[in-house]
């Protein structure tokens, strides 16, 4: 699950409200609820809150190391290469000597029959190369190959919803090449939105204030599914407050955030889809 915004579109951050707090325990947890949550007996508002409330619940809570080895920060600097852009630490009304996170990215477990032992890697940042909200569902791979032209190994398939700023579903399969051999590519089916005659999608808000003048609660928060949000992230903003950073700032605008960001990934083989 990936929240980022883009360059010139940094948002409204307070010193002591970073992205873990800001995004993480909000917005993109909630993301994460939708992906993994039970299929409801009904579209009623609090049966989607009771299935959603059931993934929060089940988010393994790290302690001691493991919170450090399960996640990454960062905060950006300068602007380099000739892009004009001051560095956290310089904008007004912040401290030069501040520990807030601009970037953040934990690997969650959810302890429960369907997701156990499943990665949810999770980030969110500021100042990225570009302005987008996503959910990357990657397949296993099957244990066994029978296509003979693939000795190389075959890209995993993958499901891709982008929210934000295109809303679209794609469906990334393998198919067999034209020809008489056996040899396997890429290929993708989409599925566009903004395609559709008169599709004009209402902005966020829009939505979200319909939603409360009809009296739909389905896509707020409920005040259990708020501290089990709460539950899931706390071990991080502790942990962080009693150890700061010792490399802020540790990426630069227009970039997908610090190296410990890829390494949090790559050590299980797999690396963030961009």
């Amino acid at each position: 699950v990936s929240e980022s915004v883009g360059v010139g579109d940094r948002g409204g951050y307070y010193d002591q409200s970073g992205a873990l707090k800001d995004m993480i325990q909000n917005h993109v947890l909630q993301l994460l609820c939708f992906t993994a949550m039970e299929p409801p007996v009904t579209f009623d508002a609090d049966e989607i809150r009771n299935k959603k409330l059931d993934v929060l619940k089940a988010i393994q809570v790290y302690e001691g190391k493991e919170i450090f080895a399960n996640s990454a920060r960062g905060q950006y600097g300068g602007g380099e290469n000739g892009l004009e852009q001051k560095a956290y630490r310089k904008e007004d009304k912040v401290d030069a000597r501040s520990n807030t996170e601009t970037f953040a990215a934990v690997k969650f477990y959810l302890g429960n029959w369907r997701w156990q032992n499943v990665p949810f890697y999770v980030r969110s940042g500021k100042l990225m190369p570009q302005k987008i909200s996503q959910i990357v569902v990657q397949f296993k791979p099957v244990p066994h190959q029978v296509f003979t032209g693939a000795e190389d190994g075959l890209s995993p398939n993958r499901i891709v919803i982008s929210i934000a700023p295109d809303t679209s579903i794609k469906v990334r399969f393998q198919a067999k090449q034209v020809g008489q051999e056996m040899r396997l590519k890429q290929e993708d089916l989409v599925f566009m939105y903004n395609t559709e005659e008169d599709a004009e999608q209402p902005e966020a808000y829009e939505t979200l204030l319909h939603d409360v003048l009809s009296g739909d609660a389905t896509l707020f928060m409920r005040s259990d599914e708020v501290e089990a949000a709460w539950k899931a992230v706390m071990p991080f903003v502790k942990a962080w407050a009693e150890k700061p950073a010792t490399d802020f700032p540790n990426y630069t605008p227009r970039s997908w955030g610090p190296e410990s960001a890829a390494r949090l990934i790559s050590t299980d083989g797999r690396h963030w889809i961009k």
